[in-house]
């Protein structure tokens, strides 16, 4: 069992390697993820729609 003093001194030099990213880096990541989940979205309406066209014109043929 390790001692909780050497312990809170390890977490505390470890915290300190930790690398932040600067606010223009943030916002660049934040942009690129909201422009590729407006993407995602976009394709999966429009496939939504084909199939949802697909499956009206097949359930046509039983009227």
């Amino acid at each position: 069992m390790a001692n909780p003093f050497n312990f809170l001194q390890e977490v505390r030099a470890e915290a300190n390697k930790v690398t932040w990213p600067t606010r223009r880096e943030t916002l660049i990541t934040t942009g690129l993820v909201a422009l590729m989940v407006f993407m995602a979205a976009l394709f999966f309406v429009s496939v939504d729609q084909v199939i949802r066209l697909a499956i009206q014109f097949i359930l046509s043929f039983g009227r």
